[in-house]
């Protein structure tokens, strides 16, 4: 399932010629056929290796028992339709849906779901005892996909499950996909890393104001989280200030900070919780409020920054 690196791709990359900004608008026939691929090949592999599964044909699955079925099933009934395709066969309903649905989101719906199997509903199923080297298959055809998606110019990336948008792969790369797998491994972070998930749904799908709130709960619960871990005295009706508050006088940032504390301090309280306060915790009143896109945007990053950094104080804890 390795994506080969062919003369003509050389060829561009010397020209230039691959984007380096991302968009999110259009995905182009290619880029769903190569997705198209690296899903019918996981499950070919799994055919092949013994697990009692084909691409096409509904038999027996163990749980789902046939994944494209299962896949048709649930897009179907949130479409609000009974089949997405005239197709009789559940394989190629879901695949000819990708290739021809003109909404970009709903296509990403297909992606991401054909993902979530392969990646729990298959990976995760207790009934199966899949041999130790076909799990490295199911990252690598998430390493494929999201390759694809770089390769293409497209800024979304399949992580801790779902499919999150990305607008720097630098802070992607830095903040982002470090702090989900650091609050996806610790069971304290549960509630912060539902919650920053979430605000990456709403990113996603445009519902800022909901962004902004879910940023401000998930840095909320992951200071809550620590006192727990470190059993100190808080209140659950805490707000970020009086937390904040609670971290410092523990001494969560290391003592050779001092000087910078002062000024850390303010950018904590200044940031997360005041943008969300202003723009999309509170009533809009008679006016209605706009919350744009690149505000919502640095109010994520800003979130990740402070969740990686706070997670790796506590790490550093005696």
């Amino acid at each position: 399932m390795a994506i080969h690196d062919l003369f003509s791709k050389r060829q561009k990359r010397l020209r230039g010629e691959f984007p380096d900004v991302y968009q999110y608008e259009e995905l182009s026939e290619k880029l769903r056929v190569q997705i198209i691929y690296i899903i019918t090949e996981i499950f070919e592999t799994l055919n092949a290796r013994g697990a009692d599964t084909s691409v096409y044909d509904d038999i027996n699955f163990p749980i789902p028992k046939s994944p494209f079925k299962f896949i048709h099933s649930i897009l179907a009934k949130e479409n609000g339709s009974f089949k997405l395709t005239n197709d009789q066969n559940d394989a190629k309903a879901v695949f000819n849906y990708l290739l021809k649905e003109k909404s970009t989101e709903k296509v990403l719906d297909v992606v991401e779901l054909c993902f979530q199997v392969i990646n729990t509903n298959i990976r995760n199923n207790p009934t199966c005892q899949w041999r130790d080297d076909l799990h490295p298959k199911f990252d690598e055809a998430i390493s494929d996909l999201n390759s694809r998606f770089n390769e293409h110019g497209v800024g979304y990336s399949f992580c801790n499950n779902q499919l999150i948008r990305i607008d720097s792969q630098f802070i992607h790369s830095e903040a982002v996909k470090p702090v989900l797998i650091l609050l996806a491994n610790d069971p304290y972070y549960e509630g912060a890393n539902q919650e920053f998930l979430k605000a990456h749904e709403h990113y996603r799908h445009k519902r800022y104001k909901e962004c902004l709130v879910e940023c401000c709960k998930s840095f909320e619960s992951l200071m809550k989280a620590i006192c727990e871990k470190r059993k100190w005295d808080y209140k659950p009706t805490d707000t970020a200030s009086k937390l904040i508050k609670t971290c410092f006088e523990h001494k969560l940032i290391p003592c050779y900070m001092d000087n910078q504390i002062a000024s850390l301090k303010q950018i904590l309280e200044s940031g997360v919780p005041t943008i969300r306060n202003k723009e999309g915790g509170h009533g809009q009143g008679a006016e209605i409020v706009e919350v744009s896109e690149h505000l919502a945007s640095y109010c994520l990053h800003l979130t990740a920054s402070n969740l990686l950094f706070l997670a790796n104080c506590e790490k550093q804890l005696p």
